[in-house]
């Protein structure tokens, strides 16, 4: 695990070390255990590393014995000992595994990993630099190409290092607003963009080519007995968590209580010759704590649990949050996830984690939902519309009466729905359950839910491993017919059914909670006068995004308890944080409110304890 930066001059122009040390030391907290950085006629490659397999070995770049392959990779390749079989590796790390399968088997050696990774590969014999992203989009690369140089980076404040200017793009702000994240690959940021998941981009004298290498979804929907499908979903995460148990550092998980990391935990602790580490954090408020149901599955599993007990207000991380995000996201849930990930921290350097469950096997409240109410003998496109209004943040009318007629004019003619519906047109031979998931695991995931624990946990150097996100059970769930994941309006019931041989049933079924905090409740009374300084000073109203009128009405509306707009407005602070920390200024740290000119109190009270 690591953040890696570079670069592809078509002019051959030097990019100097003062550029890749800048560039890297913006990112150090992904790696703070090594740097390494390479250049070579107008073509740069570097590393900030996090030691988790050969710490002695593994410093990268890594080279080939002729020093005219170059490697550098954000990730962990789990399946690197076996694909190391008759390769003569000199080290036991994964980068090597990478550099010699590329010299044997060419550009599409990346194929044969399972991982979640982000490559670089400079071939030197070739003049070419190879860029690949892992299937899922579990690791970040984004992109700058000015048309002379082409720069990339782990994250995008690494290329503000390397002298990219931060503007705002208006349409990934239209887009921001219809999700509530910016969907892939666009970004937030003026010709910065996000490499899809699958996908390779290959630069040379001869020009750039991107392309697909892993499809989602492509092996037909199989008919088979309940209890076949619930033995593969069993044997294949078991199999995901073993492969995930591979490190030479102190390793640990998550554990929330429900279905997704009591699976893997449960899992792990049969496979693991020592009690397994888990952690959680609690809420004093009894609303939004579950850490009783974490308590008694580290019990049941005899596991060395930590729990760090919270009040739910966890707003004074925003701004952190934000500068490690790069970019806003609506979702809170963001803020308890950085400190459940700096508890696990102080224990441990790897942990295993839920993320995917819901997205593979239909755990959302919109799913249950949405088809419980959806006419499925309508035409597609009409399906698709409709699932698409059920998942906006704001719909297009919304939009127009909130933005202010400048903010329209740029606008004009731009249309965000489009990012949905070219996936979910792609994914039509699927049935509309898992239309649905595909969408999810194309754009929610990659675009949302996996940058939440990647950038959360790299913040504090922790490495996350996701079993539900092997590529072998995303090609499992997508083979299993929707009407088994959501059935007579229980969620991801085929998977509760398999989890039934490694789990109790009063866990199984028990009612899910998401991980967030009643913010929306805040906004109305402790956190009126944040709201309102944020969204109605001057310095935020002189942007003539939005109209006024329209965010006061919003205010009081929501404080007034006439309408529930607790999404809108975390969003909407969200942004306005997000420009003062990259667009007004640019930050090369965490900004406090204060920093970010906020003077209204977001503390609500209470500290913290912990049990062990």
């Amino acid at each position: 695990m690591c953040g890696i930066i570079g670069g592809f001059d078509r002019q051959q122009r030097p990019w100097g070390s003062d550029l890749a040390e800048r560039a890297c030391e913006r990112m150090q907290h992904r790696g703070p255990d090594d740097r390494g950085w390479f250049e070579t006629q107008g073509m740069l490659v570097g590393n900030q590393r996090l030691s988790i397999l050969d710490l002695a070995g593994g410093h990268q770049p890594m080279f080939s014995d002729d020093r005219q392959v170059v490697v550098v990779q954000n990730g962990e390749i789990y399946n690197f000992k076996e694909l190391a079989q008759g390769l003569g590796c000199k080290t036991s790390c994964d980068t090597e595994v990478i550099l010699r399968l590329y010299e044997r088997d060419g550009e599409d050696f990346v194929k044969q990993l399972n991982g979640m990774f982000a490559i670089a590969i400079l071939d030197l014999r070739k003049q070419t630099l190879l860029l690949y992203r892992d299937r899922i989009g579990q690791k970040p690369l984004y992109l700058y190409d000015d048309g002379t140089r082409l720069l990339f980076a782990s994250e995008i404040k690494s290329l503000f290092a390397m002298g990219v200017k931060a503007e705002m793009n208006w349409e990934g702000f239209d887009a921001y607003l219809t999700y509530n994240f910016v969907p892939p690959p666009i970004t937030l940021y003026k010709k910065i963009t996000h490499l899809m998941p699958g996908q390779m981009l290959k630069v040379s004298p001869q020009g750039t080519e991107q392309r697909r290498w892993w499809d989602l979804a492509v092996k037909p929907v199989e008919s088979r007995t309940e209890e076949s499908w619930s033995e593969e979903i069993i044997e294949t995460l078991k199999a995901a968590v073993q492969i995930r148990l591979r490190a030479d550092v102190p390793l640990g998980a998550f554990l929330s209580g429900g279905i997704d990391s009591s699976s893997v935990v449960s899992l792990m602790s049969r496979e693991l010759p020592h009690p397994v580490q888990t952690f959680c954090i609690g809420f004093d408020d009894p609303r939004f704590d579950e850490s009783h149901y974490a308590q008694e599955l580290a019990d049941l599993f005899q596991t060395r649990h930590t729990c760090e007990v919270l009040s739910p207000n966890l707003t004074s991380v925003w701004p952190l949050t934000l500068y490690h995000n790069d970019q806003p996201h609506g979702d809170v849930s963001f803020m308890p996830t950085y400190r459940v990930s700096q508890l696990a921290r102080k224990s441990v350097k790897v942990v295993l984690t839920g993320d995917g469950g819901d997205e593979l096997f239909a755990g959302y409240d919109v799913h249950r939902n949405f088809f419980a109410n959806q006419d499925l003998t309508l035409p597609r496109e009409q399906i698709e519309s409709a699932y698409i209004r059920a998942i906006s943040l704001l719909e297009p009318a919304e939009k127009q009466k909130l933005y202010s007629s400048s903010a329209r004019q740029e606008l004009a003619g731009v249309d965000s729905s489009r990012f949905a519906r070219s996936h979910l047109q792609e994914f039509r031979h699927l049935d509309p359950i898992n239309q649905a998931l595909a969408l999810d695991t194309r754009m929610l995931l990659p675009g949302n839910n996996l940058v939440k624990p990647d950038k959360m946990a790299m913040a504090v150097s922790l490495e996350p491993r996701a079993p539900y996100l092997d590529y072998r059970m995303v090609d499992l769930a997508f083979r299993i017919p929707g009407s088994l994941k959501l059935r007579n309006g229980v969620t991801k019931s085929i998977l509760k059914n398999a989890c039934k041989s490694i789990l109790p049933e009063k866990i199984i079924y028990r009612k899910k909670q998401m991980f967030t905090v009643p913010i929306g409740e805040w906004f109305k009374r402790e956190l009126s006068p944040f709201v309102k300084e944020v969204l109605l000073s001057e310095r935020s109203l002189e942007r003539r995004m939005f109209q006024p009128e329209r965010l006061r009405e919003m205010i009081e509306e929501h404080q007034n308890e006439k309408v529930n707009h607790t999404r809108a407005i975390r969003a909407l602070l969200a942004l306005e944080l997000w420009q003062r920390t990259f667009i007004d200024q640019s930050f090369d740290h965490a900004p406090t409110f204060s920093e970010l000119g906020v003077n209204s109190s977001v503390e609500l009270g209470a500290g913290s304890s912990i049990a062990a």
